[in-house]
């Protein structure tokens, strides 16, 4: 269904008849209407998810270290090491844009202003992936999961971090494994 509008609602029709209130599904379509540009069908569909009382999934991502499972949300200040990891987070940030990185904020929100194109960078497996990288030797493997799918814009700096720190970093979202090696997914960027 990967951007065919018309064959995403099709599908989008059928799973609502079989389970209306599963947000997973509603998600999805906005998602499909983002990626095509189709603002005002996006915004039908939260408005079609308020009027059914649904609310989207809270993203988390988890990371093991030292046989310790460390969970992040979008933003995630709680942690003891918090500091150290969004320094480590600014410092991905400023290589990637000095590798040339243009984040992908077509697809994920159309009206960004400079605070909310920032919690882009924020995003949970990002904070996972910063949290590795100041916890392990380098060379180690990071292993994250993600309860949702990842968005564009992190699977695209995900694999160009793997190349710039020389890391493999493997991250099981909603829809399958990720195998980031040297700036290349194992999903071949169709996911």
């Amino acid at each position: 269904i990967y951007r065919h509008v018309t064959l995403g609602e099709y599908a989008a029709e059928q799973l609502f008849s079989l389970d209306p209130f599963n947000t997973g599904h509603y998600v999805q379509l906005s998602n499909l209407y983002a990626s095509s540009r189709l603002w005002d069908s996006v915004a039908k569909v939260r408005i079609l998810m308020r009027e059914k009382g649904l609310s989207k999934d809270l993203g988390y991502s988890l990371i093991e270290i030292n046989g310790k499972l460390q969970a992040f949300r979008v933003g995630d200040k709680s942690h003891p090491r918090f500091k150290e990891i969004f320094e480590e987070l600014e410092s991905l940030e400023r290589r990637l844009k000095e590798a040339g990185f243009i984040p992908h904020i077509e697809s994920v929100l159309h009206d960004l202003n400079q605070k909310r194109r920032k919690n882009l960078c924020n995003h949970s497996e990002r904070l996972a992936i910063a949290y590795g990288l100041i916890s392990t030797a380098p060379g180690t493997t990071l292993r994250i999961t993600k309860n949702l799918r990842a968005c564009i814009n992190c699977h695209s700096a995900t694999k160009l971090i793997s190349k710039l720190v020389n890391r493999e970093i493997v991250v099981r979202d909603a829809n399958r494994f990720h195998h980031f090696k040297n700036g290349v997914c194992s999903c071949r960027d169709y996911w």
